[in-house]
């Protein structure tokens, strides 16, 4: 027992032992120790020897603490603070139930734990949400007469938030002395509160703070900011987070983010921006989550000055820019058409050490792709699965629409096989971008099959596919199944636009089914579906194509009514369709009240003027249009151009035409393949063969030749009987990748025909038909009429038969030419006339 006298010593004497091999002290060695240094209010070492104790095992919490009272009571120890070290130890190793265990026990030996420990205790049990025994025990410790402390009440608070009992938190608050009343119990109440969205009362417990002598703390505000985030509260919030800044509080990163993320996608990034910037002035360090998502929103909105700021900045700070801000950036500079940009970001990015992801190359590639740049786009996919990065579907898509902006459908669905034969599938994207390719291409009936495998694999179309879908019926005058996509449509929950009912109304005005059109929109305005411009030119083209001009004006006067403003493509489809009324007043009437809605012709409108006018016979109309729009400081294109020279040589006024073509040399408009073929046509049907040879050749050299152009030549040489020559043709086309279409072999057998040839004509028409060419009514005509005269009427008429199982409708022609040749009355004057280019 004397060594008890000196604690220090009997604990290195205790320690010294333990060193010795085999040696084992026992637990009275411990508890007796442990209590000594207690007493000796050694309280470090004696939790370290507890520690030690306990984890030696072996010894349930019930047994530990019967060794410990056996010992107390043995050696008359003064001070029993031994069994709070054993229940803070149990409280730190999160053994709450052995600390509550160990507290009863104390309790039935009438030994009373420090309050500390109890708070300890009921703030461990309400950190794992056994609420329910936190009240127990506070039930328990006020029997015992114990007056709790503030953590004591900070617990039950916090058990009665947490069961939404928060009539019963206040009312403990109430129950505290003013003494003991401090801001955590609040923050504690204002954190229960905010949790459960009841933010309101939350705010207006903060306010009441300074008439009970308390001021709001740092945990107050962003306590109350997290809350407000939660409601989607964002501007309230960062009214709150001002006040915070202004008394010098800095919110903490959690507060900060939630608000700068809730600003950023509510569209404030703006606000979001000036807040960063705030908080910088007292000390606060955005993370880098802030900045990656700040610089990303800035991108999006075209602010891209500021994130580069922004970028700059946080090297400046010493925040390191991780993948994630390197692939926003060269997203970013990707989408602007900043390729150069792009890949130096990426080179930096490399320079960084920083691990590439699969992002940035995707960028990169769908980049490339957008501007045609294809080689570059395959070189950034082949680099990347150099580097070991998988392709992702957003990788092959990028790709696979450049291909098809191309017109290598081909292409495009080899990568579409190796996607999907690699186990990645396609995404709607994918399917809508291939769908589209495919209607450009008109290949319909393989769109329809691709859109039905996209529903078998339980892809969902969205408005893009459905609006590519319906647009490509209706081109083909399927306007029944285009309103049945659209019911579909509608039925899945999307939502139509104006893409979707454009391509709708022009089908039906196209078809002549303009009454149709207009009730369709008359019911979406009344359904409160605002269309656009868009969709009433749509509309406005119908009725000035039935010559329906007032009707047109009447629409005119609705649109203004239902607030859709007249934009210049309205304006032109009303000009174009009074023009061809020849109501010159009427054109200029529209022309005022352009000027009155402070808008003025553009090329398009005056170009199509000058052709309307031209193509009624008025060239002098058509140069006055002219004068207009040269005074108004409106440079005529090479469109432009190209109207009045076409009109100039149909009218034979070749000096004109001539003197418009150096004026458009001198202008800097470069001629087109049209304009060279105005002057070609002329000279093809005056039969100046060798000057039409020449020009053509002047063509081909500048690479404006095509089919067209050829086909001008072979009308003009069949023309003139000289049908060797514009077979001849046939061979050079081929030989400079340019290919001969329906045209082009109907053209020459017609001639073969007249000339009595039919087997030079049937031998043109198989080589048409294996180079996969599809024959029109006019070429069947060409060659039945050939038939008939030949006296081969069977043949005719298995053409008339072969000509109706392919699609093609014969006409008033057909029929003419059969009855005649079996007649045996067939006459030259009732041949079919030539081909027009």
């Amino acid at each position: 027992m004397l060594t008890l006298d000196d604690t220090r010593l009997a604990l290195r004497f205790f320690n010294f032992l333990g060193l010795h091999k085999n040696f084992n002290h026992s637990t009275m060695s411990f508890c007796i120790l442990i209590h000594a240094l207690v007493n000796a209010n050694l309280f470090w070492p004696a939790s370290s020897l507890l520690q030690t104790l306990l984890l030696r095992g072996g010894l349930d919490p019930r047994e530990v603490f019967e060794a410990l009272l056996d010992c107390f009571e043995k050696c008359d120890f003064i001070s029993s603070l031994g069994f709070d070290l054993l229940i803070q130890s149990y409280v730190q190793e999160k053994r709450m139930f052995d600390s509550v265990l160990i507290f009863r026990l104390m309790r039935q030996c009438e030994l009373m734990p420090q309050v500390r420990t109890l708070g300890e205790v009921l703030n461990g049990l309400a950190k794992i949400r056994r609420v329910d025994m936190v009240l127990v025990l506070f039930g328990e410790i006020l029997s015992m007469g114990i007056k709790p402390d503030i953590y004591i009440y900070v617990a039950v608070i916090r058990s009665f938030c947490e069961l939404k009992n928060f009539a019963k938190a206040k009312e403990m608050i109430q129950r505290m002395e003013s003494s003991d009343l401090n801001v955590v119990v609040y923050n504690v109440l204002i954190h229960g509160l905010c949790k459960n969205k009841r933010v309101w009362e939350a705010v207006e417990i903060k306010n009441g703070l300074i008439q009970k002598g308390l001021t709001a703390s740092e945990v107050t505000y962003c306590t109350l900011v997290l809350g407000l985030c939660k409601v989607q509260e964002f501007e309230v919030g960062a009214g709150v987070m001002d006040e915070m800044i202004d008394l010098g509080f800095v919110p903490t990163e959690a507060a900060l983010s939630s608000l700068v993320e809730g600003l950023r996608r509510k569209g404030k990034v703006v606000d979001a921006f000036d807040l960063v910037n705030r908080v910088k002035k007292v000390g606060a360090m955005p993370s880098l989550f802030v900045y990656n998502a700040l610089i990303n929103s800035l991108c999006k909105d075209g602010k891209f000055d500021e994130a580069e700021l922004l970028f700059k900045e946080m090297g400046e700070k010493g925040l390191c820019a991780n993948d994630v801000t390197y692939s926003i950036l060269i997203d970013s500079f990707c989408r602007r058409g900043k390729l150069d940009a792009a890949i130096h970001f990426l080179g930096k990015m490399i320079m960084a050490g920083i691990k590439i992801t699969v992002y940035p190359y995707n960028s990169l590639i769908n980049g490339h792709c957008k501007l045609g740049n294809l080689s570059a786009a395959v070189s950034f996919f082949d680099e990347m699965i150099d580097k070991g990065l998988k392709p992702t579907v957003v990788s092959y898509t990028s790709l696979i629409s450049g291909y098809c902006n191309k017109g290598k459908l081909h292409e495009a669905f080899r990568l579409y096989h190796e996607m999907t034969g690699k186990g990645i599938a396609p995404n709607t994207y994918t399917f809508t971008t291939l769908i589209s390719a495919l209607f450009r291409a008109n290949r319909m009936t393989d769109a329809i099959r691709l859109f039905d495998k996209m529903l078998e694999q339980n892809m969902m179309p969205n408005e893009v596919t459905y609006n590519v879908m319906i647009e490509g019926h209706c081109k083909e005058g399927n306007t029944v199944k285009a309103f049945e996509l659209l019911n579909q449509m509608v039925q899945k929950g999307l939502v139509p636009d104006t893409y979707t009912y454009r391509p709708l109304i022009s089908s039906l005005c196209s078809t002549g089914r303009v009454c149709e059109a207009k009730t369709f929109i008359d019911d979406l305005h009344r359904e409160h579906f605002k269309l656009n411009e868009m969709c009433y030119s749509a509309l406005l083209h119908g009725y000035c194509k039935e010559g329906r001009l007032r009707d047109a004006l009447g629409v005119c006067r609705e649109m203004v009514k239902r607030g859709v403003d007249m934009d210049l493509v309205c304006y032109a489809v009303l000009i174009d369709g009074t023009i061809k009324q020849q109501d010159t007043s009427a054109v200029f009437g529209l022309l005022k009240n352009m000027h009155d809605q402070r808008m003025r012709p553009d090329k398009v409108i005056y170009t199509s003027m000058i052709d309307g006018y031209s193509k009624a016979g008025s060239v002098k109309k058509a140069f006055g249009i002219w004068d207009i729009m040269i005074d108004e400081g409106c440079t005529p294109n090479t469109v432009t151009y190209t109207t009045l020279i076409n009109e100039l040589c149909k009218a034979g006024l070749m000096d004109k035409a001539e003197l418009i073509w150096k004026e458009m040399l001198v202008s800097n408009s470069t001629p087109n393949h049209i304009t060279y073929c105005c002057f070609l046509d002329h000279l093809a049907r005056e039969g100046s063969m060798e000057k039409a040879v020449q020009l053509h050749n002047d063509m081909l050299k500048g690479l404006l030749a095509n089919t067209v152009s050829y086909n001008i030549l072979v009308r003009g040489f069949c023309k003139l009987g000289r049908v060797e020559e514009a077979t001849k043709l046939l061979d050079e086309m081929i030989d400079n990748a340019i290919f001969p279409d329906c045209i082009t072999y109907s053209t020459i057998i017609y001639q073969c025909c007249r000339r009595g040839n039919l087997d030079g004509a049937i031998e043109l028409w198989d080589t048409m038909l294996n180079k996969d060419l599809k024959p029109d009514t006019l070429a069947y005509n060409f060659l039945i009429y050939g038939c008939c005269i030949a006296g081969e009427l069977g043949k005719a008429f298995e053409l008339r038969d072969d000509m109706i199982r392919r699609g093609v409708k014969p006409n008033q022609a057909t029929h003419k030419a059969l009855s005649h040749g079996a007649s045996r009355k067939f006459s030259i004057s009732t041949h079919p006339v030539m081909p027009e280019n």
